[in-house]
C-alpha cells in the first residue's frame, strides 16, 4: 500500500466517524426533553417576578 492510499484511507475512516459522530448527536438531541432543567425555568420567573417588584417598589417612591 502507498502513501497516498494510507492518506486516503485515513481520511476517508476520519470522514466516517464524523458522520458517526453527527448521527449520535442528533440522536441525542431527539432523546433530550425540550427542558432539560425544569428547575431553570423557576428561577427565570422568580428573577422576573422579582424585577417587576422592584420595578413598582421604585415608581411608588418615585410617585410619594
Amino acid at each position: 500500500m502507498g502513501m497516498k492510499d494510507q492518506f486516503q484511507d485515513k481520511a476517508e475512516r476520519m470522514r466516517q466517524q464524523a458522520k458517526e459522530r453527527m448521527g449520535q448527536e442528533k440522536d441525542e438531541r431527539r432523546e433530550r426533553p425540550s427542558d432539560p432543567t425544569p428547575e431553570r425555568g423557576r428561577r427565570d420567573q422568580e428573577s422576573e417576578r422579582e424585577r417587576r417588584e422592584a420595578e413598582d417598589r421604585f415608581a411608588q417612591d418615585y410617585d410619594a
